[in-house]
């Protein structure tokens, strides 16, 4: 019987193969620098257990916002705070589109329904700041409603606190490069691809948008009950480390490791009054307006 002219030869079956050995050869070098920046959080991950179980003793829950543009490492960051939390006392929230009879209802209302109850954590990936930032930059809410929003939010959530629960609230900061980077990335990377939305395609041609609706919102919305914190989010694993820092020093809880550094690092965290400060500057610089 003649050979099957479709079938490969040897050599072809060798050369495929050989480059079937490379891709292994560079995911094992990627899983294993991924490994080694990962392990120096490990130290702060136990004491995440140590602030849920100080949580649930003392009956506190406690909200963690995670707000930012896209593609600035909010999930990833997620993820590394929550690897080895015990499952029944968090919860990641990460609500989609309002349906039909939530847009009749009370704003805050469906984000209120997700609020931890006592000795619970939950972390919002992406919050109510929905309608500081992404809904007026593509009409998704009237001006008036995001008026009326920045009007209300800094209430509401000095009455959330009031009530006893612990809030942090988190702005991921990329810059355009970075971002652009990201998203290219996900574009060609089959396993990344789901990440990639229509919003996220458009982020960039918005870049200013964003940024004055940014502005407006940390100049309107930061308060001395719930203020705003930057994560300088060019750096993953430094992004990550911090925001970990961050989350624990809100909360003065048991048996916190005496020999571990729980300082943030000023190049990467900073206040949303100094943020607000660096883009006024920023804009002096390049000649604009300020908002």
């Amino acid at each position: 019987m003649a050979n099957d002219k479709s079938s490969p030869t040897p050599r072809q079956e060798t050369e495929a193969l050989a480059e079937r050995v490379k891709l292994l050869e560079r995911q094992n070098t990627a899983f294993a620098e991924k490994a080694a920046r990962d392990k120096v959080l490990r130290p702060y991950q136990v004491e995440l257990l140590k602030l849920q179980r100080h949580l649930e003793a003392e009956q506190i829950p406690m909200l963690v916002l995670f707000e930012g543009r896209d593609a600035s490492g909010k999930g990833g960051t997620i993820r590394r705070i929550t690897r080895y939390m015990n499952e029944k006392r968090y919860r990641v929230v990460a609500l989609g589109k309002p349906t039909e009879a939530q847009l009749t209802q009370w704003y805050f209302q469906r984000y209120v329904e997700k609020f931890p109850t006592g000795g619970e954590m939950v972390l919002f990936d992406r919050t109510w700041y929905n309608r500081a930032i992404v809904e007026p930059v593509f009409g998704f809410c009237t001006k008036k409603q995001h008026r009326d929003f920045l009007r209300g939010v800094v209430g509401f959530e000095k009455d959330v606190v009031r009530q006893g629960t612990v809030m942090v609230k988190l702005y991921f900061s990329v810059d355009k490069d970075t971002q652009e980077e990201r998203f290219a990335r996900r574009m060609n990377d089959p396993l990344r691809q789901w990440k990639l939305s229509e919003i996220d395609v458009q982020a960039q041609e918005y870049w200013n948008e964003f940024t004055e609706m940014k502005h407006r919102m940390l100049e309107r919305t930061s308060s001395e009950a719930a203020p705003w914190t930057i994560i300088r989010s060019n750096s993953k694993p430094r992004a990550r480390l911090n925001a970990m820092k961050v989350i624990l020093n809100a909360v003065d809880y048991e048996d916190r490791n005496p020999d571990l550094d729980f300082a943030t690092d000023p190049e990467i965290v900073i206040s949303g009054k100094l943020e607000l400060a660096r883009m006024d500057e920023e804009r002096d610089r390049l000649g604009r307006p300020r908002l």
